[in-house]
């Protein structure tokens, strides 16, 4: 059977759908449509749109539609807000949407969000006339599901990725070609701080554990760790380099998981190009819409599931900030509550919250309460464990003086005298008698 075959106009031709006023969606992460962008901008410049609102998750590569100069011509609603964004977002000429990741997708479904125009990129046809997302399944299949126009760009460099990620050309009304790679991403190597963070992170993973973890060099410090580990599995919002020597190992394999027995689930991806080398025509991977692979019910079906996400700032009653810290580095709720509340419901599930105890200037990121402005993503309701490079403690079930009594038993030791001091401030003197550290 020969390959379906589609015909290509311009990325100017294609983006004369959009219309003033209308919703437009952008593929996330590393799959970007940049060629689409560029030409929505360049309709900007010559005057042809007005009030066009521009929705994605996080985003990779430039977003010049967020530049000043387009104040009144696109207005940036987005659900999630990477470091490319955030400066316009700080300083008014963009917004976001604050969200769970889970529930991005019912915007498009239930209505919340008209989608006029979807802009994403696909791997070229099969012989069956069906593309894949790749990288970016996410909020983008249901912006796919219910735009009234979809324009795809197809790229040989979009791996042939399988689950939800796989879709019909006939979703797709207008095509468009080009070949620019996708964005990749390079991590750091651990420091010794966040290897003793990973360290403590790893001592709570146990064999069979089902594993929810981003990206950065504190996931890659655990995920280092794991290596004499048996039958882990993978379910999770995103996942990067670092999980493939652990594959390669057979230490992940998905033998113990309750759903998608032997299969990785994840609903976006970044990292090196071995990373979409992996997923390219592997049937061992899943993209999934997010509405699956954030689903809390769905991830306690998994045992032992283990979710592992970072914070700005904790309190000394137990509150997580991962949004905001006053006005600097808004990014989004993300999926961080969804694993949280998942993996707490998981049979032997563990959520941790995992940080630095200070910043990169010394300043304890534990306070006696968070920065004014701060956003709550993880309440004191929810959290279980923490972690600093201190160590881990479980404030589940704890009351708010013993809860201070640990998390200062993981902060930095220049500062557990003035947390304590804040603590008896705040608590009374009945906290001197509470079980020390």
């Amino acid at each position: 059977m020969s390959i379906k075959t589609y015909h290509a106009v311009t990325p100017e031709e294609a983006v004369k759908v959009i219309k003033s006023g209308d919703h437009v969606h952008l593929s996330s992460v590393a799959s970007v449509p940049q060629c689409l962008v560029h030409a929505m901008c360049a309709r900007g410049d010559a005057g042809e749109l007005h009030d066009v609102h521009i929705h994605h998750l996080h985003t990779e590569g430039p977003a010049p539609y967020t530049d000043t100069k387009y104040e009144g011509v696109f207005q940036h609603d987005a659900f999630f807000v990477g470091s490319n964004v955030r400066p316009a977002v700080q300083s008014g000429f963009a917004d976001y949407i604050p969200i769970f990741l889970s529930e991005t997708q019912r915007l498009y479904r239930d209505g919340y969000i008209k989608c006029n125009v979807a802009m994403i990129q696909v791997c070229p046809p099969d012989e069956h006339g069906f593309v894949s997302l790749g990288t970016s399944v996410d909020a983008t299949l249901a912006a796919v599901e219910t735009a009234d126009y979809v324009i795809a760009v197809v790229n040989k460099n979009v791996p042939r990725a399988f689950g939800q990620a796989m879709i019909s050309m006939s979703l797709i009304d207008i095509f468009v070609e080009d070949d620019t790679p996708l964005v990749k991403s390079h991590f750091s190597i651990p420091n010794e701080i966040e290897t003793a963070i990973g360290m403590h992170c790893a001592e709570l993973i146990e064999d069979g554990a089902c594993l929810q973890m981003g990206i950065g060099s504190i996931p890659n410090a655990v995920l280092a760790q794991l290596g004499n580990h048996k039958n882990l599995g993978i379910h999770t919002e995103m996942f990067a380099d670092g999980v493939l020597p652990l594959v390669e190992q057979g230490v992940i394999n998905g033998a113990n998981k309750g759903v998608d027995k032997g299969k990785m689930v994840s609903t976006f991806l970044m990292g090196s190009q071995e990373v979409y080398d992996f997923i390219h025509n592997n049937p061992q991977v899943l993209m999934m819409d997010v509405g699956y692979t954030n689903d809390p019910f769905i991830i306690s079906q998994n045992p032992k599931t283990t979710a592992i996400n970072s914070a700005l700032q904790v309190d000394l009653t137990g509150q997580v900030c991962a949004d905001s810290l006053g006005t600097k580095f808004f990014s989004g709720v993300g999926g961080q509550i969804d694993f949280v509340y998942g993996a707490s419901r998981s049979k032997g599930g563990k959520a941790i919250i995992a940080m630095p105890s200070v910043t990169n200037k010394g300043v304890s990121k534990i306070a006696p309460t968070l920065a004014a402005g701060a956003g709550v993503v993880t309440t004191r309701n929810h959290i279980h464990w923490f972690v600093t490079e201190y160590g881990a403690v479980n404030l589940y079930g704890k009351t708010l003086q013993e809860r201070a009594k640990l998390v200062i038993s993981v902060a930095h030791p220049d500062h557990r005298e003035s947390l304590e001091k804040a603590a008896f401030e705040r608590f009374g003197s009945h906290f001197r008698f509470v079980t020390k550290y």
